[in-house]
């Protein structure tokens, strides 16, 4: 059953938790969340690109430019949906909860928005679609998100920050393969778009969500409700350090994986390039299987954050360094491999750090939105930066000497925030 007050009087669902959550709860959790993933990755991996390239010729641009187009807009509705809906779910008092409403009805739009991206004809409804898919998805994305500070207690969320960073990545496998294997475009997207409308429903069914009585939602206004979206850093800032940190670590990573198909095919000359993004994509994730838990677990246990975020960066950078200096496949297997021990470690416990850095508890969704922020910003900025170096800056060498600095500079910066040990 859902409770609106604690023992102490406290309305639950505004309540600092303090009973761990169980397992049941922690895997219905985490499937949600690969699910969402399977339906951004699949398209984001193999489809989009495949369609870019049948769309590009004639229409004036690169396969490259298009799909530098497509995915910024799409990453730039990502960036005003994720924390608009996280609000909009602080303030939802329906009988199923805060979160559950919104996690039902984005993962149905955006299965149905995968289904209208499979029917583009050309660049206008593949943007389109693909603009709708970020627009649904995050709004379930920013309630997911949200049920941890709402349930889970401060030294348990680096373990259950791992485990929802293994679904990550299982769902980012997931959707390459079932991309891959599905034998088509269309195919791909309808495969996808099932599993992220399935994937939701054992979270939602099994496990009720904690409601707000109308009584302790704040009154509404449009100037406040607007206003709260800006978090000064002057007034929080670790919650600054902590955002720019993981903005500059995201950065790095999506100038990896924007152009890995095209590195692949044109730099690598690979017989295959579809297959060798899956097969990089695995071998990705399972280093990265194999440090997401044990890193946010030894992050609990310890009850430090700071040094797993700096070495997890440098390492990353390191390896991203490596694309461009050992352009072979199998230095191209060696990257993707500490690419995966990196960001596994990286994953698991900055997450912890963000919720530990939160302002309020009745904004949680809503602040963990415009954190996410930092994980969708650097989807727009990366197309932005990576187009050109690509086409007129000296080529994939220069794009991975780039993107090494970007995400070595976030690491270093991890260590201005000093409310967290």
């Amino acid at each position: 059953m859902t409770t609106t007050r604690d023992p102490a009087g406290e309305p639950a669902a505004l309540a600092e938790p303090s009973g761990r959550v169980g397992r049941g709860w922690i895997w219905a959790l985490c499937l949600a969340n690969g699910a969402i993933w399977v339906g951004w990755y699949g398209p984001l991996q193999i489809l989009l690109a495949s369609q870019a390239k049948d769309f590009a010729p004639g229409s004036g641009m690169s396969k490259e430019t298009m799909l530098a187009w497509v995915t910024g807009a799409g990453a730039l509705v990502s960036l005003l949906a994720n924390p608009l809906f996280g609000a909009l779910s602080d303030r939802t008092t329906s009988r199923w909860g805060r979160r559950t409403p919104w996690i039902v009805a984005g993962t149905a739009g955006g299965a149905l928005s995968l289904l209208l991206l499979a029917g583009a004809g050309g660049m206008a409804t593949m943007t389109l679609g693909w603009c709708l898919v970020q627009l649904t998805l995050n709004a379930s994305f920013a309630a997911v998100t949200a049920a941890v500070p709402d349930r889970v207690p401060r030294l348990q969320r680096g373990s259950v920050g791992g485990w929802l960073g293994a679904a990550q990545i299982l769902g980012v496998v997931g959707g390459t393969g079932l991309a891959t294997a599905a034998g088509g475009v269309g195919a791909g997207y309808a495969a996808c778009a099932v599993f992220t409308a399935v994937g939701v429903l054992p979270y939602v069914l099994r496990h009720a969500d904690l409601r707000l009585r109308p009584a302790d939602r704040p009154t509404w206004s449009w100037r406040g409700f607007l206003a709260g979206f800006w978090l000064s850093p002057r007034r929080h800032p670790d919650l600054g350090w902590a955002w720019l940190t993981r903005f500059l670590i995201n950065l790095s990573n999506a100038l990896v994986l924007l152009y890995l198909l095209y590195y692949l095919r044109d730099r690598l000359r690979y017989h295959d390039p579809e297959q060798g993004v899956l097969a990089l994509t695995a071998v990705n994730g399972l280093t990265l299987m194999a440090t997401v838990v044990v890193g946010g677990v030894w992050s609990d246990r310890v009850g430090r954050r700071k040094p797993f975020v700096v070495w997890s960066g440098m390492l990353m950078a390191a390896a991203t360094a490596l694309l461009a200096v050992w352009e072979t496949w199998p230095g191209a297997i060696v990257a993707a491999a500490l690419l995966g021990v990196g960001f596994g470690v990286f994953t698991s416990v900055d997450f912890a750090l963000m919720t530990d850095v939160l302002p309020k508890a009745l904004d949680r969704g809503k602040d963990l939105g415009v954190i996410n922020v930092a994980n969708a910003l650097p989807q727009v900025a990366a197309p932005v930066l990576a187009a050109p170096i690509v086409t007129y800056l000296g080529g994939y060498r220069m794009l991975y000497l780039v993107s090494a600095a970007i995400g070595l500079a976030g690491a270093a910066l991890v260590g201005r925030i000093r409310g967290v040990d």
